[in-house]
């Protein structure tokens, strides 16, 4: 694909549908963005005028087109404490920071590991967030009278209904359209934006932290970046995942990592707090049609429109219209299939599945949900490897060979050392034929020093053959049997 191919691909792929995804984003971004600042314990500002840069920068530094990344919830609630202790002002340092460790981080390369984050733990954080965006929309029923269930049942209606018609609008952006028309009309007594905080009325300002440049400082802040960094790079690229599969599309997880940090530290520069890709924001693009970066452009620009000049109209807007465009988003994002799935794919799936969910339910951290899912899928699979391993063996005469099979790692190293005789004395020779196994880490290796320093010990020389070179290669940096002197450790 050429450069001009590409970039066509990437920014026009269908601009009408990329410019009303982008504004059904930017206009469910308002209420969420406010939201966040109060998590965070900031100026509405704060949260909007981060939204709008991360928004803006993103469509251009980011790796995964129409993508949408803004001030989000799981970000918001790192920084409470800060702000609570140190201040605005800290947060905006602490959010130039992170920005510098997802750079470095895209710089090193770290988006690569998203390759080892199995298919369960993906499923489970997809569930999750879908759990968390529809319980996030519950406190708005409370104390709600029967307009409220009315409005938003009319508005899922609308959503679902439309597309039956005509698609060639975005069934939320109607919802959102005609049901502020009909509240407004009405006169109808309903929570709405305005209710939720303050717009701003003027263009974000350039501006360097004020505090002051000294360890102290770093001291203070470098927690709080360092867990940004990680919450960030773990929300974005999941979302960058699960947007990849929504749209059939590869996207560069490592220019995401590098972009998210740019973003953030513009952000940062110019009032905003530290922000992430956002899977609700992110599905509603898409599902509105939007594939290219101009409507992540869009959604950013057009926010910024709709505070600065359409903010008498936007306060207006009533809550229950977008409460039932993120049901739809939660609806949308949960994966229906994976419960019944679960009938047929390994219970160990499953579980990973089901504990991913678990913890970030309960937990509202992302990051510890992922972790937990990262850590049983790693259990369940090295369990799984170590099934296939096996140690048999022939004597002939009075040598004795034993035939290894399989994978000689933490989880088989003592299944490995197990399987040898070492009470047979009565040889000349121990041959270990590894041709059918490997050797994987300093486990695997300590193992086998033990086992032919055993040997060594009761007199018995040993030939190891079938070493591979990786495996050889580990041997030789880390092994101790072949070294002058080597001798068994006591207790063994």
């Amino acid at each position: 694909m050429t450069d001009l191919s590409r970039l066509k691909a990437e920014w026009f792929p269908n601009v009408r549908s990329d410019l009303l995804a982008g504004t059904v984003v930017a206009l469910a971004l308002i209420p969420e963005a406010i939201a966040f600042s109060i998590i965070a314990g900031v100026d509405p500002q704060v949260g909007l005028y981060a939204s709008f840069c991360i928004a803006v920068v993103i469509a251009f530094a980011g790796g995964r087109p129409g993508m949408i990344s803004a001030a989000t919830g799981a970000m918001a609630l790192v920084m409470g404490s800060l702000v609570k202790d140190h201040g605005l002002q800290y947060l905006l340092a602490a959010t130039l920071l992170t920005g510098v460790f997802q750079i470095l981080a895209g710089l090193l390369r770290l988006g690569d590991l998203m390759r080892f984050v199995s298919r369960s733990v993906v499923t489970g954080f997809v569930n999750a967030l879908a759990i968390l965006i529809f319980m996030a929309q519950l406190p708005e029923f409370n104390g709600a009278g029967p307009l409220m269930f009315g409005m938003v049942a009319v508005g899922l209606a609308i959503i679902y209904g439309l597309p039956r018609l005509t698609k060639a609008v975005p069934s939320a952006l109607v919802t959102i359209v005609l049901l502020t028309a009909v509240a407004i009309s009405f006169g109808f007594d309903l929570r709405t934006v305005g209710d939720m905080g303050q717009l701003p009325s003027d263009l974000p300002t350039f501006a360097l932290p004020d505090i002051p440049l000294n360890l102290e400082t770093l001291r203070i802040i470098l927690p709080y970046s360092l867990t940004l960094a990680m919450v960030g790079l773990l929300e974005s690229l999941m979302t960058a995942a699960i947007v990849d599969e929504m749209t059939d599309t590869d996207s560069s997880k490592n220019r995401e990592c590098a972009g998210q940090g740019i973003a953030n530290i513009v952000a940062g520069l110019f009032g905003g707090m530290a922000g992430c890709a956002m899977i609700g924001q992110s599905v509603i693009n898409v599902s509105s049609g939007g594939r290219g970066r101009l409507s992540t452009l869009w959604a950013g620009a057009f926010l910024l429109f709709l505070i600065l000049v359409l903010d008498k109209w936007v306060r207006q807007i009533p809550m229950a219209a977008l409460v039932a465009v993120m049901i739809m988003v939660s609806i949308n994002t949960f994966q229906w299939g994976s419960i019944l799935a679960m009938r047929l794919q390994p219970k160990s799936s499953s579980i990973v599945m089901l504990a991913t969910v678990a913890v970030v339910v309960f937990t509202h951290d992302l990051a510890k949900g992922v972790l937990a899912g990262v850590i049983l899928s790693g259990i369940f699979f090295a369990r799984k490897v170590a099934k296939f391993f096996s140690v048999a063996s022939t004597r002939d005469g009075k040598v004795r060979t034993y035939r290894v099979d399989g994978e000689i790692f933490f989880a088989t190293g003592e299944a490995f050392h197990g399987a040898f005789d070492f009470r047979e004395e009565d040889l000349d020779r121990i041959v270990i034929d590894v041709h059918a196994s490997h050797f994987w880490d300093i486990t695997g290796i300590n193992a086998l020093d033990r086992v032919v320093l055993k040997f060594r010990h009761h007199g018995i020389p040993v030939e190891i053959v079938g070493l591979n070179a990786a495996s050889a290669t580990l041997v030789d940096r880390l092994g101790t049997h072949n070294r002058e002197g080597a001798t068994l450790p006591l207790g063994h």
